[in-house]
């Protein structure tokens, strides 16, 4: 896993998982902690996400709506947004122009 950018926007690339999770949550909670105004993470290049990795999307989304940001999903990958759907986390989420994989099979 790897994650570059700042306080506005990180792109996060490779898998996010139970190994990368601590790892993640820290890059993510300093870049919520430091900066204003909505934090876009592009997952363009997320190859996959676990359950961990999940979670700790949620709880950056939790942590910036305390420092009253807006996390902000970018460049979500099919399979994943398959994945919000299903846990329904499409609906607290938000997600840059929508869930756009509809009942498509892949």
């Amino acid at each position: 896993m790897h994650i570059k950018g700042d306080h506005a926007e990180l792109v996060v690339g490779g898998r996010l998982d139970v190994r990368s999770a601590a790892d993640a949550r820290t890059v993510l909670h300093d870049a919520v902690d430091s900066g204003h105004g909505d934090l876009v993470l592009d997952l363009t290049e997320l190859d996959s996400w676990d359950a961990t990795g999940l979670g700790v999307i949620m709880g950056a989304h939790r942590r910036a709506g305390r420092a009253d940001r807006r996390l902000v999903l970018r460049g979500v990958p099919p399979q994943m947004q398959r994945l919000l759907v299903a846990t329904r986390l499409h609906r607290i989420l938000f997600i840059e122009g929508g869930i756009v994989v509809g009942s498509a099979q892949g």
